[in-house]
């Protein structure tokens, strides 16, 4: 510190003899002429970077080289590299916000590799009791007759079904669904989608109870979408109700949205509620391929909107949609 005072001491003596010489040629302020002193200035400046700069050059060389070989493992696929968070202030937020980046991606990376191991499983399933048909018709284990046949299409359907859920999955989370919106009563859309499980539901001897308020104004949706969403929580509900219970749903409005609430008195959701919007997460007694809420949540969210559920184990479940009156205006 003393050194670094009288360095300090020293150039303003030399800058202060550099104005007077300007203002007064032949002035001085330590002795000698001022070109007599060069040599002595350029030692100053010498001391200044090999005392200041090198050291600080040090200071920032090893996380800023921290920060590269980290990001060269990244390009080469590595997601678990972190960069080491020290150095100045500013070098440890960079470091930080680097990390952070690098565990989202891994993050990303560890989903898609589950993402491919769960449609490689849910594919494998149908593929596999189509080809043992097949093969057991053609080897005359089962009789090539309409029942057969009626077993294959079945699961060609169930492949169908699937391989349309992924892609509408796709083309939700990676923003791409082009939504057809047109100006849509949800009260008939709402009678409509409960009509098609009217008689699944006097099959089941489940109680179905569908209300809509008599005020519900029109909204700008894509029908067919919605109708998706709310036929899939319907079906859900009925699945999991047992005979002599109860599924209502009801539509009405609250705080300038649309809110449609489908209720069951069924087993209700064990586990944890924020996993049954996960892909392929399947709850107790699930035969579907569990994508099924996740689309519907991407469908809501496209729209603008908002789902949520709740459930009380042995109880029942409840699911609410709520769907805004007026669209969120784009940011600017």
């Amino acid at each position: 510190m003393n050194a670094l005072f009288w360095i300090c001491v020293l150039l303003v003596f030399a800058a202060a003899n550099t104005v007077l010489s300007w203002l007064l040629p032949g002035a001085t302020v330590i002795g000698p002429s001022l070109r007599s002193l060069r040599p002595l200035f350029g030692l100053f400046w010498l001391v200044l970077i090999f005392g200041f700069l090198v050291p600080a050059m040090r200071r920032f060389r090893s996380p800023l080289g921290d920060i590269v070989e980290a990001a060269d493992r990244v390009s080469e696929g590595d997601y678990s590299a972190r960069a080491s968070e020290h150095g100045p202030r500013w070098m440890r937020a960079i470091a930080h916000a680097f990390n952070s980046m690098t565990s989202k991606l891994q993050a990303q990376d560890v989903q898609r590799r589950h993402l491919m191991a769960d449609i490689a499983h849910e594919l494998r399933t149908p593929l596999a009791v189509l080809q043992g048909r097949l093969e057991g018709m053609l080897d005359g284990v089962y009789p090539r007759d309409e029942a057969q046949i009626n077993a294959v299409l079945q699961e060609t359907r169930m492949l169908t079904r699937l391989v349309d859920d992924l892609r509408t999955l796709a083309h939700t989370e990676s923003g791409t669904l082009a939504l057809q919106k047109e100006s849509t009563d949800i009260g008939v859309l709402l009678s409509d989608a409960a009509a098609s499980f009217a008689v699944e539901a006097a099959e089941r001897k489940v109680t179905f109870d569908v209300r809509s308020a008599p005020d519900l104004p029109l909204i700008e949706v894509d029908p067919l979408r919605i109708r998706e969403v709310l036929t899939n929580l319907i079906s859900n509900a009925l699945h999991h109700t047992p005979e002599g219970g109860r599924v209502s749903v009801t539509a009405s409005v609250r705080a300038n949205a649309i809110v449609v609430s489908v209720s069951d008195t069924g087993s209700g959701i064990a586990a944890d509620l924020s996993k049954i919007f996960d892909r392929f997460y399947k709850g107790r007694g699930s035969h579907g391929s569990g994508l099924g809420l996740t689309i519907a949540r991407n469908l809501v969210v496209a729209h603008g909107g908002e789902i949520r559920a709740e459930s009380v184990e042995g109880k029942g479940t409840d699911v609410t949609v709520i769907l805004p009156l007026q669209p969120p205006r784009p940011r600017q």
